[in-house]
């Protein structure tokens, strides 16, 4: 599946004692070894520690540093995992401070740090140089010879291509992995001594993240800790690693144990973002450096308990803070798109089919926000229910007391006897409930709605969301067109965190009270008789599958490119409390089927703005033939 465990480790240590530091260290890759992690980093100058002073120029300390790499040396032979740990290395006479990079018994590089702080509490060049050039020099160590020395090294493993920089390396204006990233590096380490502050931790976390992110890459930062030296600074020991802008796993700061921290990297994931993202391969084309890169192999790239988190709703934010965040920002753009579209046409007045359903409510909290806006009156907001053969009470109730609530312009239109004088038209029997059935009243409703908008200088303002386009859920012609449609780019599932938002933030007391009752209501297009009890008989998710499942294929398809084991394999992770391994695949090959059988209706999309990062627009995002197979992909 493309996946590697990574660990971020940092080994209780004591100052200038290498014997103590190593043993130390080893328990700390015993730890990350029976979490089947496959590389592990640990702080800057580790062998020593780094608040050494002017010990580092002592030629016995240097000496038991080197003494130091080979006991790890001769230690890691039968050892799967690749480890980068800090240490000082006199070059020519010349002391810098490097990550030493070993594997099964053998050092494979060593890479100098290339900025050497000597600001604030900061003065390592009163010892240590930078590296000055990219060239990458052989070098003989006591114990192994031609070992390449330099800061352009990339330790390939086959999918999973790792390099490493030190500390401030990190913070300069351009970091040192931002060219390693875009000479093929996908994880980067860095090994690092980054002293506590007020306030310095958001900073460095928000560092590592970002670094992330620009590179696209997984970014694994170990900095040193409490047992360093108090004379001047405090050192935590933060732990950090993360993944394109995501932080997956962070310790808990001040530790006095020997402490690791493991993450599972999605490689794949990766590579889609560096292949979709033109930019980055811009500027691959624009940079050319010499390259050292040294090819080893694992044994096993087996990564044991499966414990990275992977989200049942992809689209919507876990923490309620960051949800409630995203939901004001997606009603922003929402509302923001259709006023400008409503100036840029002059008009005054909008038209919305409301049926008491999520879709259609959402659409009225925008154009609502967006008369906020505009300051202009909500009677100009015309909302139109269009009962049928299958409206419940419960939904026609809703709608009305939404609409008059909220002081809209409301016209009830019933469609039954246009339905079935249409019927006649056609020679239809409506005893048949069949597409045929279903769809003329769906293209009445929105003949309605278009004629009415006409008639009144208005816009007809599209329902339909990211969901159902994507499953073709909509009737050709019929709730498939509209002047502009504002919710094309937001998924079911997120659509019902928007409206809960709108009840609780924005329109709370009796209007969020008839919201909460439409949240609850079962999805239904309503286009088929009710029941004896006139409840809803037809239940969306009944007939095309659970939402919740199609969003999350969605998401992976269409934003990482993921083939259908992987999805699968992900979708266990996510629903194992929820959906068997059958029924996931079941609903999987009804997505495919659907999103490339129904690509015709999205080809003829109206407008409407994108809010998030996957979107089915024929003109942005979304480009893709409307009769392509999908037996490659079922």
């Amino acid at each position: 599946m493309n996946f590697i465990k990574v660990s971020s480790a940092c080994p209780i240590t004591k100052v200038a004692d290498v014997s103590y530091n190593i043993e130390n260290i080893k328990l700390c890759i015993e730890k990350a070894l029976k979490e089947k992690s496959k590389m592990i980093v640990f702080p800057e100058l580790s062998i020593t520690s780094y608040s050494c002073g002017d010990l580092f120029l002592q030629k016995e300390l240097l000496n038991k540093s080197l003494n130091g790499i080979e006991e790890l040396c001769s230690y890691s032979v039968d050892k799967d995992i690749l480890i980068a740990v800090g240490a000082p290395y006199e070059y020519n006479y010349t002391l810098y401070n490097c990550s030493f990079v070993i594997f099964k018994g053998k050092l494979l590089g060593i890479v100098p740090k290339t900025h050497i702080p000597n600001y604030s509490e900061f003065y390592e060049k009163r010892w240590f140089t930078g590296a000055k050039t990219m060239h990458t020099d052989m070098v003989n160590l006591p114990f192994q010879k031609s070992v390449p020395f330099g800061t352009n090294i990339i330790f390939n493993s086959g999918e999973a291509k790792f390099a490493f920089e030190i500390c401030e390396d990190l913070w300069v204006t351009i970091p040192p992995s931002s060219f390693l990233a875009l000479l093929g590096a996908n994880i980067i380490g860095n090994l690092s001594a980054s002293n506590e502050l007020v306030s310095k931790y958001y900073y460095r976390k928000d560092l590592v993240a970002s670094q992330s992110a620009r590179a696209i890459c997984s970014y694994v930062y170990s900095s040193s800790g409490v047992y360093e030296s108090t004379t001047d600074l405090l050192f935590s020991g933060h732990l950090l690693i993360s993944e394109n802008g995501t932080i997956l796993s962070e310790n808990e700061r001040f530790q006095r144990e020997n402490e690791i921290i493991t993450a599972i990297i999605d490689l794949d994931k990766l590579s889609s973002e560096r292949r979709r993202n033109l930019s980055y391969r811009d500027n691959i084309a624009l940079f050319s450096s010499p390259i050292t890169e040294v090819s080893f192999t694992f044994d096993s790239l087996e990564i044991g308990e499966f414990n990275r988190y992977i989200s049942k709703h992809p689209f919507v934010p876990s923490r309620e803070d960051t949800r409630q965040e995203r939901c004001e920002e997606i009603l922003n753009i929402q509302g923001s798109a259709l006023a400008k579209r409503l100036e840029h046409t002059g008009a005054k007045k909008v038209v919305i089919g409301i049926s008491g359903g999520l879709d259609s409510t959402l659409a009225l909290i925008v154009a609502v926000k967006t008369y906020e806006l505009l300051k202009l009156p909500m009677e100009n907001i015309i909302t139109i229910t269009m009962p049928g053969f299958g409206t419940t009470d419960r939904t026609y109730n809703n709608a009305i007391n939404l609409c008059t609530k909220l002081g809209t312009t409301l016209k009830e239109i019933n469609i039954v006897e246009a339905c079935l004088k249409h019927f006649e038209d056609i020679g239809h029997d409506p005893s048949i409930h069949d597409v045929t059935y279903e769809n003329v009243q769906a293209r009445e409703r929105t003949q309605i709605l278009m004629d009415y908008a006409n008639k009144e200088s208005a816009i007809l303002i599209g329902t339909g969301d990211l969901s159902e386009l994507a499953l073709g859920w909509c009737t050709y012609n019929g709730d498939h067109m509209s002047m502009y449609s504002v919710n094309c780019s937001v998924p079911k599932t997120l659509i019902r965190y928007l409206v809960q938002y709108a009840a609780e933030f924005k329109l709370p007391g009796e209007i969020g009270d008839i919201l909460m009752d439409i949240l609850y209501t079962p999805v239904s297009p309503e286009l088929l008789p009710k029941d004896d009890k006139g409840d809803i008989v037809q239940k969306t998710e009944d007939i095309i599958g659970p939402y919740e499942l199609h969003d999350f294929y969605l998401y992976y398809f269409v934003r990482f490119g993921y083939p259908k084991e992987k999805i699968i394999f992900l979708a266990e992770q996510a629903f194992k409390d929820s959906y068997s391994k059958d029924t996931i695949t079941k609903w999987y090959e009804v997505f495919i089927r659907r999103f490339f059988t129904q690509q015709f209706k999205r080809s003829a999309l109206p407008d409407g703005p994108k809010v998030g990062t996957v979107s089915l627009s024929p003109r942005g995002d979304w480009r893709m033939p409307s009769d392509a197979s999908f037996s490659s992909f079922k």
